[in-house]
């Protein structure tokens, strides 16, 4: 009988470094539904996300919600890359950046469904900044910024 190989520290980190960039993708799968039906509910967000993020993300999905408004299309998450990782300390952390894409997005007006118009100067595409943290109930993102720095 041959014994499975022992995983090294290296191999673990490279399949939490794998496991964080997933999560973050789905915690922006989340969003893009809690955008689009003006609630976090059956989104699923709460399996992604804790602290300050679900937090602000609750708030930000209400405050489009109040004013009338829906945001639709696709969001992008692309180059991903976990920049920290700590696996030793009490509660393990780690830290990504990303390149954030919602030039899909569509903003309407919930009843009429009509276009909202847009500062054609924003940026649709970004860098993005997150922690995560694991949590007794698994890694969830914990805080999520944008840079001010397209990509």
């Amino acid at each position: 009988m041959t014994e499975a190989p022992t995983p090294t520290p290296s191999n673990t980190a490279d399949q939490t470094k794998t496991q964080l960039i997933r999560l973050y993708e789905n915690y922006w799968a989340a969003m893009e539904r809690a955008y689009a039906t003006g609630t976090i509910k059956g989104t699923d967000l709460e399996k992604y996300a804790a602290g300050l993020a679900l937090a602000k993300a609750k708030k930000d999905v209400a405050n489009v919600h109040s004013a009338g408004q829906e945001i639709t299309g696709d969001v992008r998450v692309g180059d991903s890359a976990v920049t920290d990782l700590d696996l030793k300390k009490k509660v393990p952390s780690a830290s990504l950046t990303s390149c954030l894409d919602i030039s899909d997005w569509i903003v309407r007006k919930r009843d009429t469904k009509a276009e909202v118009a847009l500062p054609a100067e924003r940026l649709t595409k970004y860098v993005t900044r997150t922690s995560l943290e694991r949590w007794p109930a698994g890694w969830r993102v914990v805080k999520t910024e944008p840079v001010e720095q397209e990509c």
